[in-house]
């Protein structure tokens, strides 16, 4: 591929739409639109080695996450700037980073059982003010004066077929101390991510292995049948509970 190739229109390999220099973006055997580009998840980082079929696989995926999305019902909400909000009972979640309608914007609903890893991110740094006098010339204060900056962050590892992980970035800002409440409170939020996030990973295998531990059989207190309990614990013939 020549040199000034990448400025000359050209079709979106996924949808054929032409595309001038500054609407299409590089795959490895060509270039998609910006539109299609935008569909892909915001976890992907591999679109430019990516090929076509590469590209269409990730679009089918999301297309069918937009159902996930709608399905979608959080019973936890965890953040500040960038939240996460999680589905105890189906086992999911999402980082939201819109507001109330996050759902348009069709945010990647991934199993709680994926994750393999949520460590902590915070970094908090000191700057010195300065002035400039009436020569013009650049002052330190005396005393000196500071400004802290800080940036919390949650850094998530993932088993998941389209990226490894992600960056949550729960919040960041600048304080004229050092440790304020409002940095202790983002480093607070970001901490209470990765530990529901590891909490309900846990609770989900926990279950999985249950699942598969072998049935014990028993004996019903309601109509005195010999049963295995089902997988709501009830007998399979009157459906009493055996528990």
């Amino acid at each position: 591929m020549g040199l000034f190739d990448r400025f000359k229109k050209s079709n979106c390999e996924v949808c054929g739409k032409e595309v001038g220099a500054l609407g299409k973006c590089k795959i490895d055997d060509g270039y998609i639109c910006k539109d299609c580009a935008n569909k892909l998840s915001p976890f992907y980082q591999g679109r430019k080695k990516s090929s076509v079929e590469d590209i269409k696989a990730q679009l089918e995926y999301r297309e069918a996450n937009k159902a996930d999305v709608a399905a979608f019902q959080a019973n936890r909400t965890l953040g500040l700037d960038e939240k996460v909000m999680i589905d105890s009972v189906k086992g999911n979640f999402v980082v939201v980073r819109n507001g109330r309608n996050w759902k348009e914007t069709n945010p990647d609903v991934i199993p709680l059982a994926q994750v393999t890893g949520a460590q902590l991110d915070f970094d908090e740094e000191r700057d010195e003010e300065t002035y400039t006098d009436k020569d013009g010339n650049r002052k330190q204060y005396v005393p000196p004066c500071y400004t802290y900056s800080y940036s919390s962050k949650v850094v998530v590892n993932v088993n998941n077929p389209w990226f490894d992980g992600f960056t949550i970035n729960v919040s960041s800002g600048s304080t004229s101390m050092p440790h304020s409440l409002e940095s202790e409170q983002a480093r607070m939020a970001a901490q209470e991510i990765c530990e529901a996030l590891t909490t309900e990973r846990e609770r989900i295998h926990e279950s999985i292995e249950a699942d598969r531990a072998p049935k014990t059989a028993m004996t019903c207190p309601h109509c005195g049948a010999t049963t295995t309990p089902d997988a709501t614990g009830c007998c399979e013939f009157c459906g009493g509970a055996m528990a």
